[in-house]
């Protein structure tokens, strides 16, 4: 969102400016700690979500977990994450598993070895580490691409500091049937996600999912966490915004 500037330091402000009390980003590190904390106080919002440092995407890059042989790439990313989250106050960090050419069980013990260490390092830190499968039509070869698996790795590692992240674009995807697997995986989630499918715009647009029915299931259940809003606007970012009060939701 708030693709009108190619400044992440400037989107803490538009976001502010349109009634967002908190805010996740992807990426902050093609900026200094210290840009981004000035950034985030100036503009007064809360930080919920940061993903750890995946590399070089243009190398293919996608994160290090389920990659033999990266285990310093991936601790020097974990250490990188922890290091902006605790200075923007962020409780919450996604790991990114990478793209695996094809799976073997190498990549299979790396990846539980390596989400073990995670969780492990932020329960020293207070942080929720979250894993989220992706569905492979937006990102080929993945190494997470399946909620089930997600959650095999979550119940395995089972420490209260790791948290699937729950992303109804990538559900709807991966195994429809939203209902029953929000159920299922609702007590391990640390943190959901929005998006119409297929075009990835405002919940409000046209697509395969209901979402006056979904925001009122999760109300149901009783989830009490944060709902990230990962669209893309299918036309400018504030616009787009009306289907908050059109839903009476509130940001």
């Amino acid at each position: 969102m708030f693709q009108e500037t190619t400044s992440l330091l400037e989107r803490y402000q538009l976001a502010k400016d349109v009634g967002f009390r908190a805010v996740e980003c992807a990426f902050p590190y093609v900026h200094t700690v210290d840009e981004v904390v000035a950034a985030q106080k100036k503009a007064n919002v809360e930080q919920i979500l940061i993903n750890a440092f995946v590399g070089d995407v243009t190398k293919g890059e996608l994160g290090f977990a389920s990659i033999p042989g990266a285990e310093e790439k991936f601790n020097d990313s974990l250490n990188l994450a922890v290091k902006y989250a605790k200075a923007l106050k962020c409780s919450r960090v996604h790991v990114m598993s990478g793209a695996v050419e094809k799976v073997n069980e190498e990549n299979v013990k790396t990846y539980e070895k390596n989400i073990k260490h995670a969780a492990s390092l932020f329960e020293k830190e207070n942080i929720i580490g979250l894993i989220e499968p992706i569905n492979p039509f937006s990102v080929p070869k993945y190494y997470m691409n399946d909620f089930q698996k997600g959650l095999k790795v979550v119940k395995k590692v089972n420490s209260p500091n790791l948290k699937l992240m729950l992303d109804m674009f990538h559900l709807q995807h991966l195994h429809g049937n939203l209902t029953l697997n929000i159920k299922e995986l609702l007590p391990y989630v640390g943190h959901i996600q929005v998006a119409q499918v297929p075009d990835r715009h405002e919940p409000n647009t046209s697509g395969e999912i209901d979402y006056r029915y979904i925001f009122s299931l999760l109300e149901q259940l009783e989830y009490d966490g944060w709902i990230g809003l990962e669209y893309r606007p299918a036309g400018g970012t504030k616009e787009g915004l009306k289907w908050v009060e059109e839903f009476n939701m509130k940001l």
